[in-house]
Order: structure tokens, then sequence, then C-alpha cells
């Protein structure tokens, strides 16, 4: 990408631990920062960002987020003996202080600054700090949860104020509610707050009823807080991910934000005793990249949780590695989304109904209790006890495969160019330089050439193929194609690419057009159409025609039918390749037609496929931008989607939900979702 990735670290943070016993505290350590950190060096990620020093946060800084009072009591603390931090430390709540922490907690808050001011400047894309103490739950005057000062919350209020931002997204991803955060911006509507956090109905720490589902928001700022409670352990990737396209994307969009902060806590990782889920480390790269593509790219990570020492540096390395713009891996072990996080998932939506255009569809609230609360009072107690010793057992027995390695190709962009047109920036001009296998050209002739002496189109069709057998073996990553005819083209890529028997297509057209039936209702390609053409009744589970009024000049519904069916669907196809396709006279913009493009590399390792009209010469250059790794432009703030289109597209994924599972948004009264 044409700007880098700020790492920012001290080792100055690990110079604090717990002084004396303290069971709920011991496993905030050291070890936390040096074992993310050294992961990032050895795997040759930390050479590769821009490192930059971090600062001590100054008290105007700091009282962006906290009262006086609360930080003059903090600067006390390294002159107080160890009997008076642990008197200090009783007013607050599971949180330890020691001589150092002042100093560190300075330094985290200041490397969040940091981090914003290289990105609001342009000094670099994107970023992460690793820090400590991590900042989340404390609260504008009391420390809480191993958090001395909010260090997110500062550098959002710092960002507002120093560079006039009108909108910030917060993602809080750590399995720990940040109640801090949302104390902070309750009622400010230009802080849209996102977190999902272990609740078990209050039961789990920091048990809150401002945790729950139906905290939206106060005054002005109602709508601009969101929480997704697990009410059960053991959420996987795919309860992830169902979240992030049925509540947080679509909302973000709409809400279009100037700068993403990520509250980047990985105790929602594997293995980990505080967050006893079940998501693995690429996860994280999947949840990065899909936020990669808001604010024109602008985004800082900031260290929160995680607590084992084997899924936290995983993690993190994950992250890194997105942030530079590798391609991501291939999304692991997608099922259903389970009853549980449905129920959550549809509370969510319908609690959030009334302020935002994209979930006016969603389903009324829940008529009765939701499935983890059905327990009789007298069984309570005998419950906990079991499951308590469930959950130590699992902990312990937890094992995960190493994340796999994230390999780039050497080439990013290829691209198939007629001689006039300039080849972009970073892109390689490519043609098939070997002589074709006489058999496929036979069959390309024989298929797709009624002239025999068309020697140009044999070409250029020879180039496609050779271009998607230099993508299966990994040597270039994606690429673009200007092509006289994109349906031929279409289809000659489909017919050879599907030939093997472990290949999947997903096809993406955009536009009106016939898609010719025979490369539909085969399991080995799905075709996902968005047109404003009202298809005959949907045939089959692999062709899902999807009808905007206006076209695809209408960026909500498009938006909306990218997020609640397209995202949700590749996922869970999860195929090898990527064909997106820009049929004649689409009627996209360009900057929808670039996030389209940015967020269909989630899939196949961003081995993505182009097609072009060769009179669309305009959409090269931006297309191929977004190819190389470069953020979309932003969207302008989205309007409310046709409400024909949105009741159209809501009974489409009612219909498909039987066959894609992370289509669902509510638990079925039979049970529907994966009952994990």
């Amino acid at each position: 990408m044409k700007m880098g990735t700020a790492l920012i670290y001290d080792e100055e943070m690990t110079k604090y631990k717990l002084l004396w016993v303290d069971p709920a505290c011991k496993i905030e350590v050291p070890e936390r920062l040096t074992v993310s950190h050294e992961a990032l060096v050895r795997t040759g990620l930390a050479d590769r960002c821009v490192s930059i020093p971090v600062r001590e946060a100054t008290d105007t800084d700091i009282l962006l987020a906290h009262s006086e009072e609360y930080l003059e009591a903090v600067k006390k603390t390294p002159y107080m003996t160890l009997e008076d931090l642990k008197e200090f430390t009783l007013q607050y709540g599971d949180v330890y202080f020691h001589p150092n922490i002042y100093h560190c907690a300075k330094l985290a808050a200041g490397a969040a600054l940091q981090l914003v001011d290289s990105v609001m400047t342009g000094k670099v894309r994107n970023g992460m700090a690793l820090v400590r103490p991590p900042g989340h739950h404390s609260m504008r005057g009391a420390a809480n949860g191993f958090c001395v000062f909010n260090n997110v919350a500062i550098a959002a209020r710092y960002a507002k104020q120093k560079y006039g931002l009108k909108r910030v997204l917060i993602v809080d991803w750590d399995i720990h509610h940040g109640q801090g955060v949302q104390f902070c911006f309750e009622d400010d509507p230009s802080v849209l707050y996102f977190s999902w956090h272990r609740y078990e109905h209050q039961k789990f720490w920091p048990q809150l009823r401002e945790s729950e589902y139906d905290n939206v928001g106060k005054e002005k700022g109602a709508g601009f807080n969101i929480n997704v409670p697990w009410n059960k352990v053991g959420m996987e990737n795919s309860d992830y991910l169902s979240v992030f396209c049925h509540v947080l994307l679509p909302v973000a969009y709409e809400f279009c934000p100037d700068l993403v902060l990520v509250c980047a806590g990985f105790d929602s990782a594997i293995g980990d005793p505080e967050g006893e889920m079940c998501a693995t480390p690429d996860i994280f790269a999947h949840l990065t990249h899909l936020l990669m593509n808001l604010a024109g790219g602008r985004l800082c990570a900031v260290l929160e949780g995680g607590y084992n020492l084997t899924s936290l540096p995983q993690s993190v390395c994950q992250t890194v590695q997105t942030l530079l713009g590798d391609p991501l891996p291939r999304p692991a072990n997608l099922s259903a989304p389970c009853t549980s996080a449905l129920e959550s998932l549809h509370c969510v939506r319908s609690a959030h109904r009334p302020y935002w255009s994209c979930l006016k569809h969603a389903a009324d609230p829940p008529t009765s209790d939701i499935s983890t609360k059905r327990i009789k009072l007298a069984e309570v107690e005998e419950e906990e006890k079991t499951v308590k010793e469930e959950e130590e057992k699992s902990a312990e027995e937890k094992v995960w495969p190493e994340p796999p390695k994230r390999v780039a190709p050497p080439v990013r962009c290829a691209a198939v160019l007629t001689g006039a047109v300039a080849c972009p920036e970073g892109c390689k001009r490519f043609s098939s330089s070997e002589d074709l296998d006489p058999l496929i050209a036979s069959k390309l002739r024989e298929n797709f050439l009624k002239d025999a002496d068309d020697s140009d189109a044999l070409t250029a069709l020879s180039s496609l193929i050779s271009l998607t057998e230099k993508m299966n073996k990994n040597e270039i990553c994606n690429g673009l194609a200007l092509v006289c005819d994109v349906s031929m083209a279409m289809m000659c890529v489909v017919q050879h690419v599907a030939a093997s028997l472990s290949n999947r297509v997903l096809v993406v057209c955009v536009g009106n057009g016939k898609v010719l039936s025979h490369i539909t209702g085969d399991r080995k390609t799905l075709v996902v159409q968005i047109s404003s053409e009202d298809k005959e009744e949907q045939k089959c589970k692999y062709y899902i025609p999807v009808c905007l009024k206006k076209g695809c000049s209408d960026v909500s519904g498009f938006i909306q039918a990218v997020f609640g069916l397209l995202l949700p669907l590749g996922y869970e196809y999860d195929p090898n390749l990527v064909l997106l396709v820009r049929m004649p006279d689409s009627e996209v913009h360009v900057s929808v037609w670039q996030q389209l493009t940015a967020l269909l590399q989630s899939f196949a390792q961003g081995h993505t496929l182009v097609l072009m009209q060769e009179d669309e010469e305009a959409c090269v250059a931006p297309t191929a931008s977004c190819l190389l790794g470069d953020p979309a432009p932003p969207l302008e703030q989205l309007q409310a989607a046709l409400p024909e289109d949105v009741e159209a597209m809501e009974r489409l994924r009612c219909k498909l939900q039987a066959d894609w599972k992370l289509l669902q948004t509510t638990a079925p009264e039979t049970g529907g979702g994966d009952e994990r």
C-alpha cells in the first residue's frame, strides 16, 4: 500500500506488575506486551511497520476524559508505600496500582494520541499501539478493570478537538464491556460506540445492567451506543462475522465516520481464561479488513485485554498483517451462528430499529424470554456450579492450530488491457507469454469463438485463463481485464476454473444482463447478481438475483444488499476465486464499485478477477487502486433505501436462510441456529 502502518510500542510499559496477592488481577502481567511485540519481530511484521515513538499524555490530554480530582489522586501513587497502594486500590474495582503505573498509564494514553496524529496527518494510513495498562473500563473519576486512563476515549476526544472530526467510530471487540467508553459518550451523537461482550444475563463482570442490548445511548446520543451481549461462552468465528454483517457494518456505513478507533482486546480469542470463547486468531484478520474501507482507511487499533499468551500474540500478528495489506487467510470453521448469538443479534437489531434506516426492516422484539434465560430458579445454583467446573476443564484443554502462514504473491495485481490503455501504477500488464494448451485453445474456439480468424479474441481469452492459473498457483494475487464481451469472458473463466474438482467460484454480477443458466445451479459456482431487473423466481440455491428498483445507482440499496446478503453468502460459500463482473451500463457509482472491490477481497485469499467492458477505461485506475490495497473512498452518510427494495431483500433473505445459515438474523422458534 502507498502509505505505511504505524507500530507503537515501548518496553517501559512492561515495567509495572502486581505486588501483592489478588486472584482477580493476577492475569494482567507484563508478558502480555512482550510476547505480542516479540511475535511481531519474529515474523518480520515489526520491520515492515513505521515505528512511532511514544510520548506521555499531558494533563490536558487526560482531562479530556477524566476529572481533575481523579488525575490528582493518581499522580500521588508513585510516592505511596506498598500499604498505601493497597489502600488506594481498594476504592476501585478489579485494578491494582504500582509506583510506576502512573508513568505507564500516561505512556499508554500518549501512544494512542501519537497513533491518531500519525494517521490524521497522513504520515501513515493506519496502525496499532501495543499499550499497557489498557483503558476501556476506566471512568471519569475511577480506575477499573486493570485500566487507569481511558486511552481510546481520550484519543476520540483529542481527534475531534484537534482535527475537527465530526464523527468517530469506536469498535470494541474485547470480551469485556468497555463501560468507561460507553459512559463517556452515551449522550454524544458524534461518537458511535459498538461493543460485544460476555454478559450471561449480567452474571459476568462487570455485571452491569447498562451492558444490556437495550442501553442504546441517552438523549441526543440515543442509537449511538450498540451493545451486543454474549449470553453464553464458546462463541465462534461465524457468530462474530454474523454480528459484523448484520449490525455493525450497515450501521457504520450509514454513520460514515471520519476515523475508526478499535479497542483491540484479544480476550475474545480462543483459549483466553477470561473470555472462554472459541473464535480463532485468524478471525481478527477479517474483522480488521472489514473496517479498513471506512473513513478512507484511517484506522487506529489500541490494545486492550488478552490474557492467553499464545492466542494473544497470534491475534495481534493477524491484525497487524492485515493493516499492512497482506491477503487474508481463508476463513476457518464457519458454521451456523449459535442460537444464543442469533437471539442477541435479534434483540440488538430490534432495539436499534428506530435509529438506523438500515435496520428499519429488523424483526420485532422477541415475545418471550430468550433461551439462555429459560432456567428454573431452583436449578440455577447447581447449574452454575456445573458450568464453572466444565469451563475450567475446557479452558485447560483448549487447543487450536497455528494460524496459516499468509504468503503474499510476488505480484499483487495484474491487468489484461488493450495496447492503448495505460497500465495503472503498481499493476503489472499481463499477457499470456506461454503457448496455450492446444486442447484448451480448441475448447475456447469451439465454445466461444465463431469466427475462426478471431485471433485477438482468442489471445484475450487465453490471457484470462493464464491469469487464473497464476492466481491458483499464488503467483499473482488478483487482476482486472478489459474485454470486448464480459458475458463471454465470464463464461470462459467459470468453465475453466470450475473444471477442477476442488474449485468454487463466487461470481458477482453488477448490472443488468443475462447470466447463462448452465453456469448456475451447480455448487461449484455461486452467482449473485445485483440489477434493476425483476428476475424470475429464484430457481436454485446457487443463483441469487437481487433486484433494486433504481438499479445499481441506488447507493443505499446496493450497500444494504452487500452487507445483508453478499458478504454472509461469500463467507459461507468460501470460494477459491471471486469473479467480479461489471455488466454494460451498470450505472454503479465509482466509489461504491471501489467499496465492493475492496470488500470482496475478504474471500479466496484475495484472489479476485474483475471483468469490465473495453469501453470502461475510466474504471481501470480506481479498480486497480483497491486491488492494490488502497482503501476505497468513503461514501456519503447513507439515506434510507427504497422500502420496496428493503422488503424484497428481506423476503429473499428469509427464503435463502434455510440453505445459507449466515443469513439468519433471528433464532427460529424451533431452534434454528447451531445448538452449540
